[in-house]
């Protein structure tokens, strides 16, 4: 029996924890649809964000490779598809995106 209380509690936890990870998602991902294709922890069209900070963790060049690649898109880094060009975010708001996969 108190293996079985520990278990739910142990479960609601991860499923508030994944929840909260989903609550994280910055609003400039939705507005932007790059939701349609990224998510933060697993690989939809293109890399799950997590595994872009790790792919570019300790890398002083990340943040411009980044932001370059959300303006002007790009392919061939995760595969085949090829990123399409984001020249409608701006700057700040490529800054803003850039800075919270790096942070992962």
């Amino acid at each position: 029996m108190k293996f079985i209380i520990v278990s739910i509690v142990a479960a609601a936890g991860f499923m508030a924890a994944g929840s909260a990870l989903a609550a994280e998602m910055p609003a400039l991902a939705k507005k932007h649809a790059c939701v349609a294709c990224h998510t933060i922890d697993k690989k939809v069209v293109g890399p799950a964000w997590a595994d872009v900070a790790k792919k570019y963790k300790g890398d002083a060049t990340a943040a411009a490779a980044l932001d370059a690649k959300i303006e002007k898109g790009g392919s061939g880094k995760w595969g085949t598809m090829p990123m399409p060009p984001n020249p409608k975010v701006s700057a700040a708001e490529r800054k803003e995106l850039v800075d919270f996969i790096l942070a992962l």
